[in-house]
């Protein structure tokens, strides 16, 4: 996919991979950019809309539709990472209503991380669910793509001591994935060296097998 003159919508846009996911569709060439915020943005490009959208917040979620006559790219950035040790139901709740429900994807989803369980419980829950509208999608012409991430150099990972690829480098992987058309795409040193292993392992070959029982009724 060229993301050239097309219309992108990026949630949690306000700063990290969001900000950078931004500057990156400007550069290469996007028509109109909306960017999903929870609070102010600065940004001089015309070409950018901010929408106040909390992806917990159905209302806004309504309200941002509204504003968007037509998409060719979402972007679910949004996302929260809160230390826990699956001790306070609510943390767990907060964690899959922005990223589960709110749609997101990342590394945790393919390997656990034991320091935030229900982060990586909510991301698991996530890549599962794009697995499956993928399939159910693809007979509308929707591609889903999920983005898997090593460590990223971002106020979430703050603290945590190891190395890290900057927000700018991961948003300029994650869309030459989308221009390759990639379904699962590593934008970073760490997450790519788990790339080949997901490819041609055992359960991307499940996920190819499993498509096949997709019901005509659901996929068109």
């Amino acid at each position: 996919m060229d993301i050239a003159n097309k219309t992108v919508l990026i949630t949690g846009a306000n700063r990290g991979i969001g900000r950078a996911l931004v500057d990156e569709a400007l550069r290469r060439g996007a028509k109109e950019v909306y960017a999903g915020v929870r609070g102010a943005l600065q940004i001089a490009d015309q070409r950018v809309t901010p929408l106040a959208l909390d992806v917990t917040n159905l209302s806004q979620i309504r309200q941002a539709a509204e504003q968007v006559d037509s998409l060719d790219v979402l972007i679910n950035n949004a996302g929260v990472a809160i230390y826990d040790d699956l001790s306070n139901p609510d943390v767990i709740q907060q964690h899959l209503a922005v990223n589960f429900f709110g749609v997101l994807n990342s590394m945790a989803g393919l390997a656990p991380l034991p320091i935030i369980p229900a982060y990586s419980l909510s991301k698991a829950a996530a890549f599962n669910m794009t697995q499956s509208l993928r399939a159910h999608l693809a007979a509308q012409g929707v591609t889903v793509h999920a983005v898997v991430l090593g460590p990223i150099d971002t106020d979430m990972n703050r603290g945590f001591e190891v190395p890290k690829a900057t927000p700018a480098a991961a948003a300029q992987g994650i869309f030459d994935g989308l221009e390759k058309d990639e379904e699962e795409i590593f934008p970073d040193p760490v997450s790519q060296s788990i790339a080949d292993g997901w490819r041609n392992g055992t359960l991307k070959a499940l996920e190819r097998e499993f498509k096949a029982f997709v019901p005509q009724s659901a996929a068109n």
